[in-house]
């Protein structure tokens, strides 16, 4: 489908070019969006005759994502996620989790804004670029955490996985040190109990003096 654009969109052209896409993408994003129109012979003579107010138009929008950009760029948003021991989710957190935590915190945002290649699987503080405008795009971290406490301590630099993993470890060395200590008495017991059992009636103990 061809179409003019009505404002620079990222990887497809500036205001004013003539591009051809998929059908799906100019209908479910393109032209909802007023970012383009269909390339026609009125459209694009409209296009020509409007120009000065769509600079504007688009002028004043870029400002104010640059607004709400400054509000939200380089803040930290927390994600509470069940995961194995491992790190990894008991499923993802998508574009969508991102964007309703973002509105949720001041600035609305839609999923479409969210350029991630892939949901997040793991847990971990990772960096989400948000794109506000056309012009305008920030960096915000998604810190996904078991807890609000393990969200603090990955906040602080604190690597949870290998923490747990040496929890785990050190409680596996104790358990495993206690119940050699029990089994090791438990020997110490049955072999004094053999060595009685096994000694001849009368016969004195060791350094025991007989009397005459």
């Amino acid at each position: 489908m061809k179409l003019v654009l009505l404002e620079r969109v990222e990887n497809l052209g500036a205001m004013g070019d003539v591009v051809t896409v998929r059908p799906g993408f100019a209908r479910n994003y393109l032209l909802p969006q007023e970012k383009a129109l269909r390339a026609t012979e009125a459209n694009l003579a409209r296009f020509e005759a409007e120009r000065d107010a769509l600079e504007k138009r688009n002028a004043e929008r870029a400002a104010a994502a640059a607004t709400d950009g400054e509000k939200i760029d380089g803040e930290s948003f927390v994600l509470i996620r069940q995961a194995g021991e491992s790190g990894q989710l008991y499923g993802s957190v998508s574009s969508r989790d991102i964007a309703e935590i973002v509105t949720e915190n001041g600035v609305s945002v839609t999923r479409g804004q969210i350029a991630i290649n892939a949901p997040i699987k793991s847990l971990g503080l990772h960096d989400v670029r948000i794109r506000l405008h056309a012009d305008v795009s920030v960096i915000v971290t998604i810190n996904v955490a078991r807890s609000e406490d393990e969200a603090e301590r990955q906040a602080a630099g604190e690597d949870v996985i290998a923490s747990a993993a040496d929890e785990d470890r050190a409680i596996a060395d104790a358990q495993a040190a206690e119940l050699f200590e029990a089994g090791a008495e438990r020997e110490g017991e049955e072999f004094a109990a053999e060595a009685g059992e096994d000694a001849p009636a009368g016969e004195a103990s060791e350094g025991e003096e007989t009397e005459a």
